[in-house]
């Protein structure tokens, strides 16, 4: 098909959007089927839960669809009720989202903006860049710290605040980051909740917070009556096993949540995601076996990446950065392999791979096959 002329319309798109490359996520099992014509493929590419959801929430999830006719609570009252009683807030502190990246638009829609500015860690989660440049506002990305650093490529939150000026809107902190695995202590964060200005807000990601056992590690819910400015994102997509069906929310000051409610999207928590969220956090034993079988499968592939002579970077969520002598070629070895993990070169580390921990079988399987491609 030959190439058309773009519409003239385009010309009058936001100078920010137009500057952005979209969002590319890890590539889906149907797609490799295509491509290389071969079954038995396992993904490790999206930090999906190898254990899915709960018996009990694909059992919410099938009831709930005899409701599809119906619009579902746009308020999320129930889910809400449940959420506030976990994290000791109030319902109206909560903002519910299609998965946690929209509670992070949202607050991209409602505090940044031409003028503006937010700031960032350097191999942070892709969507911090994308909100901002897509309300032209001024994405400042920090250089995170050295290879040789305690926390390889983790925050540097000095560096940060000393980003931070009268125009900063928002501070976007991924506590574990996506996709280093790095993590921040609590002593320094509070830190620079200290130091930052109340008119910033702080939005503290913790999509993989259920994972974390590492001492030191904060839960960033207990600083929201200290700090105003702070807003605390948690997914239902990571240890809950919930991708599928897009669900998260945002925990913040009662005002903060009325203005991103104002521009949230009717509806835009569906019925089966909500019933799913609610039956996901009953179910506690299913949650402890999840994060059991993720710790586990960390240190096999630590261990495993050790033995092969691998570097890679400290993890407390559920995946793991590997550097590997040939990251394109290796990828595309693994993929004829059946194995799909993630290139990371767009987050600017060139020379790795993020690998998702699977189940033991996965894992074996990808230590096993990388092993196989490195002496080839």
């Amino acid at each position: 098909m030959t190439e058309q002329a773009q519409p003239a319309c385009t010309r009058h798109a936001s100078a920010g959007v137009r500057g952005l490359s979209p969002y590319e996520p890890g590539k889906p099992v149907s797609e490799l089927e295509r491509e290389y014509g071969i079954s038995d493929i396992i993904k490790l590419a999206s930090n999906e839960s190898p254990l899915g959801p709960a018996p009990a929430a694909l059992e919410a999830a099938h009831t709930a669809l005899a409701d599809l006719a119906l619009y579902p609570d746009g308020n999320g009252f129930e889910l809400k009720q449940v959420l506030a009683r976990r994290h000791a807030v109030a319902p109206e502190q909560i903002v519910l989202g299609n998965g946690s990246n929209d509670v992070l638009d949202l607050a991209a829609r409602v505090f940044l903006g031409p003028g503006r500015n937010a700031v960032f860690s350097q191999h942070g989660f892709a969507v911090y860049m994308l909100v901002t440049r897509a309300v032209d506002a001024e994405a400042r990305e920090v250089p995170a710290l050295a290879m040789e650093a305690t926390m390889p490529c983790g925050h540097d939150l000095q560096a940060m605040a000393a980003q931070v000026d009268e125009q900063t809107g928002v501070v976007f902190i991924a506590n574990p980051n996506n996709p280093t695995g790095t993590w921040v202590e609590s002593d320094p964060l509070e830190e620079l909740l200290e130091r930052l200005p109340p008119t910033t807000l702080v939005v503290l990601d913790e999509a993989y917070a259920e994972y974390v056992q590492t001492p030191g590690y904060p839960d960033g819910t207990r600083w929201l009556e200290q700090y105003p400015n702070l807003m605390v994102t948690r997914t239902f997509s990571k240890a809950y096993g919930l991708a599928g069906l897009r669900i998260g929310y945002g925990l913040c000051h009662p005002a903060v949540a009325d203005l991103l409610n104002r521009v949230r999207q009717p509806f835009n928590v569906n019925t089966v995601a909500q019933a799913a969220a609610l039956a996901a956090l009953d179910d506690n034993e299913h949650l402890a076996r999840a994060i059991k079988i993720n710790n586990q499968g960390l240190a096999e592939l630590s261990r495993g990446f050790d033995r092969l002579g691998l570097k890679w970077l400290p993890s407390a969520a559920n995946f793991i950065s590997v550097q590997v002598p040939d990251a394109p070629a290796t990828y595309k070895a693994l993929l004829r392999a059946g194995i799909i993990v993630r290139p990371v070169a767009a987050y600017g580390l060139p020379g790795f791979l993020r690998v998702s921990v699977g189940l033991p079988e996965h894992n074996h399987r990808l230590l096993m096959s990388l092993e196989k491609v490195l002496k080839a």
